[in-house]
This record gives structure tokens, C-alpha cells and sequence, in this order.
């Protein structure tokens, strides 16, 4: 075994979404949420994207997050399996609904915050420190209807009453948190990213910058406010990583890349620099944009986070002459087809060069330290007659990423942990289906809403067990 590039306190471990696994989307004083209208199959994209208004579930759909995987009365089970791999970090978010169902409540929900502080303190139990994401693409359904969701600046107001809450709530069982899952994934996605739903005649582009600048006045003031309840608490933005190369060597396919990262990396400029970048003044003059910015904004957003996490599946591939008839959307991110990679079932593309080289522009950036906090291969996973997962293809695909991974770290990249995404099988953010598996436990339930839930520990659970043990240095 050679000697580990990983530091001796390098947090390993894996995550989830409580809107993909909780289930339970009733109970407990428990709001509806954006994702608890999203329906699984044709209409779920169009929901997504906000273009198709959906504030009443329908009795002819399927909605995946009413049970997810059940972890809300199966977390104990659960945590003992991560505890087993070994996990020293377990990263999960708070449904919004469950501390506040409504959103714009004074007083929280005590029941959800009852469940939470027992779902941490049995991670603690075992060593594990959680992370925590505040909002993980879910809303309360209520601000959506009542108040249009992000494109409010009372938004604000409910975030940071919610965030506080948190904060006070579970002061000395979680000091990692995160504010918004994969910001940038708003522009992509507007109702699943932000709870954004369009109305006629509205400037979209306008309507999601405006969003945009309310979340990260919150995500801002919630940082602050962490600090304020307890000073040892970190708090970290979250981006949808994977950097954009070049189609060609043509100048303009160069700046074609250039504009695309700018696009997904605007937000994190501003959380983790404190204003927002030079370009933007140009980009918002040019889109005719007239957003409201009041007095004193500029002096809340210099309150920067403390870490940059960030996910990353796949690189991207950007051209000047891209557009929707000739790119694929790769995690609802739109890109060119990379001839010099392969590809997964869904057709990301797989780059384990492009973590690296993803890390090393962000590090360049930011200066800040980085946190890997999702990654895996989606794939269909078949039980044998001996009842065993052999997911080998996911084994491989994670041994050359965590690879990159070290590789950044010998760089001199100061990076402060990992945790793989559906570290246990949950439902796809993107498609709604359970069959897009990416854990290291297997969970019998499949895309309509059947099985019996039961886990079963994959090949990779046992491989995922050793590089824990190893620091990341043992990953045959």
C-alpha cells in the first residue's frame, strides 16, 4: 500500500437529498414542496423547467418523492450501513417544509425539528459529522404560490429565519453546512432550482437573475448569521462543477467556453469573492436587464463563504455554433458530445482529467479550500442468482475520479473531503427513476413505485469500506 496524498483528517463519506430519499412527504407537520409536484415521466421536464404550472398533484402521476426510499423511518438502518463503510462524513440536506411547512411561519414545525436533531445526533453517534445543505432543490410549495418563489425579495426573510433557525437548532451536532445545492442550476432548470414558474409575458432571463441575486443575499446573510450563533461553523456554496473545453481550437469556440463557465461560475464569484464580477455589468447591459439592487446589497454579499464544495459528474463541451438541436443536456446542463470520451448510459461523459483540471481553475480562483461533495455513475444495476450486486463499472469509474482527485491534492489544492453522490440507491434528481442507481446500497424499489425497499450492500460497498480504511491510498 503506498502512503495516502490525502490528509489524515480527510472527512470520506458519501451523500444524499432529503427530497430524493426521506419519503414521508406528509408527515410530521411536513409542507408539499416543489419536488413533491414534479412527476415522474413525459411531463417531468417540462415542470422542471418551469413552463408547465403544477401547484395540485394530479391522480394520474407517479411521484417519486412521496416515499423516495423511506430514509425518514429508515435512517438508524441507513447510518449504521454508512457507519460500517466507514463513513467520517455524511452529507444530507433539511427539507425546508419540515422546520417551516409553509415557509413564511414565525414559529418552526418542533416535530421536524425533532426528527433532524435525532438524525444527527445518531450520525454523531458513530463519528460521522454531517453535513448539511439548507436548501436542496425544494421549496415549500407555499412561497411558490403566495409569494412567486425567488423572484420575491421576501424570500429573503423567510431563508434567513429559516437558516437561524437551523443554526440555533442543531448548534453542536452539525458545524458543515451549505447553503444551496448546485446554485447555478437555476438558470438551467428554474422551477426544480429555484421554484420558478413563468407567466406570460415575463423576461425569463430577467426573472432568473433577479432570483438569482435574492438567493445570494440569503446565502450571504445565512453565512453571516452561522458565524454569529457559532463561530466554528463552516458554511460552503455549492456549485454544479464540470468545466466547458473548447469544441476546436477556433477563437471563437474558445470564447464560446469561456462565456459558459462565466455562466455557472457567476454565482460562486460572488459568494466566494464578495461582489459581483466585472463581466456581469456588460452581460446584464447587453440582456437589457434591469435588476433591482437596493442600497446596501453590495455590503451584504462581501459576507463569503468559508469553503467551495461543488459536484462533478462530467466535463462539458462548448462551440460557438452550439444550440438545441445539436448538444445534449448532460445534468440538464447543456453541452456538445466529446468525441475523445466515453460516455455513461445517460450520456455523460466520462473524464476523470476533467476533476482535476475542474479543481485546479476553481482553486486558481477562489484560494479557498474545496470540497468534492458529489460524484458517482448512474447505471442500471442487475441482482445475480447469488443475490449479489457486481457493479464493477461504478468501482472503476470512482477509483479513477478519486484518483484525479489526488492528483489535484499533489497540485497543492487544500481539499477537505468527499462524499459520493446516492451513497444509498435514491430517485434521480434528473429523470425521476430509480433505475439511474448510484450507491453503494442497493434499495429494492424500481421506476413505478414497487418493491419492498429492502437493502442489500453492492460490490463497491465492500471496495468503498477499504479505500476509507486506506485514506484514499488503497483503491484496487
Amino acid at each position: 500500500m503506498s502512503e495516502s496524498l490525502f490528509p489524515k483528517d480527510f472527512l470520506w463519506g458519501g451523500a444524499i437529498a432529503a427530497n430524493q430519499a426521506e419519503g414521508a412527504y406528509l408527515e410530521g407537520g411536513k409542507g408539499i414542496t416543489t419536488v413533491d409536484t414534479i412527476p415522474h415521466g413525459k411531463d417531468r421536464l417540462s415542470v422542471k423547467l418551469g413552463l408547465e404550472k403544477r401547484f395540485n398533484l394530479r391522480d394520474d402521476e407517479y411521484y417519486p418523492s412521496h416515499v423516495g426510499i423511506d430514509f425518514y423511518h429508515r435512517y438508524k438502518e441507513d447510518i449504521a450501513l454508512m457507519a460500517e463503510m466507514g463513513f467520517t462524513v455524511f452529507r444530507t440536506s433539511i427539507a425546508w417544509s419540515r422546520i417551516y411547512p409553509n415557509g413564511d411561519e414565525l414559529t418552526p414545525n418542533a416535530e421536524g425539528i425533532a426528527f433532524y436533531r435525532d438524525m444527527f445526533a445518531e450520525c454523531k453517534k458513530y463519528g460521522i459529522e454531517p453535513l448539511v445543505t439548507l436548501c436542496h432543490f425544494d421549496v415549500p410549495m407555499y412561497l411558490v404560490k403566495e409569494y412567486g418563489s425567488w423572484r420575491n425579495r421576501k424570500m429573503v426573510e423567510f431563508f434567513t429565519r429559516y437558516a437561524r433557525t437551523c443554526f440555533e437548532a442543531f448548534d453542536g451536532l452539525v458545524k458543515y453546512w451549505l447553503t444551496f445545492n448546485e446554485i447555478n442550476i437555476l438558470l438551467h432548470s428554474p422551477f426544480s432550482g429555484a421554484g420558478l414558474v413563468f407567466e406570460a409575458g415575463d423576461n425569463k432571463e430577467q426573472v432568473k437573475y433577479q432570483a438569482s441575486h435574492h438567493q445570494l443575499l440569503a446565502s450571504a446573510l445565512a453565512t453571516k448569521i452561522a458565524h454569529e450563533v457559532n463561530p466554528i461553523n463552516q458554511v460552503g456554496c455549492m456549485l454544479a462543477g464540470g468545466n466547458f473545453y473548447p469544441y476546436s481550437c477556433k477563437p471563437e469556440d474558445v470564447w464560446a467556453a469561456l462565456e459558459k463557465d462565466r455562466e455557472n461560475l457567476f454565482f460562486i464569484d460572488v459568494q466566494a469573492r464578495g461582489a459581483y464580477p466585472s463581466y456581469t455589468k456588460r452581460l446584464f447591459r447587453e440582456k437589457g436587464f434591469d435588476l433591482e439592487i437596493q442600497p446596501g446589497d453590495d455590503e451584504i454579499i462581501k459576507n463569503t463563504v468559508d469553503f467551495v464544495s461543488f459536484s462533478y459528474y462530467a466535463s462539458r463541451c462548448a462551440s460557438a455554433d452550439m444550440n438545441d438541436n445539436n448538444s445534449n443536456a448532460a445534468n440538464i446542463v447543456k453541452s456538445l458530445k466529446n468525441p475523445h470520451i466515453q460516455a455513461s448510459e445517460w450520456g455523460w461523459g466520462i473524464d476523470p482529467l476533467g476533476l482535476r483540471i475542474t479543481m485546479n481553475m476553481m482553486y486558481d480562483r477562489y484560494q479557498k479550500p474545496l470540497f468534492l461533495v458529489e460524484n458517482g455513475l448512474g447505471a442500471k444495476d442487475e441482482i445475480n442468482e447469488q443475490g449479489e450486486i457486481n457493479d464493477d463499472y461504478r468501482i472503476s469509474y470512482l477509483r479513477e475520479h478519486i484518483k484525479a482527485m489526488a492528483d489535484a491534492i499533489d497540485d497543492g489544492i487544500p481539499v477537505m473531503g468527499y462524499t459520493s453522490w446516492g451513497c444509498i440507491d435514491l430517485v434521480s434528481a434528473s429523470t425521476g427513476e430509480m433505475s439511474k442507481r448510484y450507491g453503494f446500497i442497493y434499495v429494492d424499489r424500481d421506476d413505478q413505485g414497487n418493491g419492498t425497499l429492502a437493502r442489500t450492500r453492492k460490490k463497491s460497498f465492500w471496495w468503498y469500506k477499504k479505500v476509507i480504511a486506506s485514506n484514499g491510498s488503497d483503491l484496487s
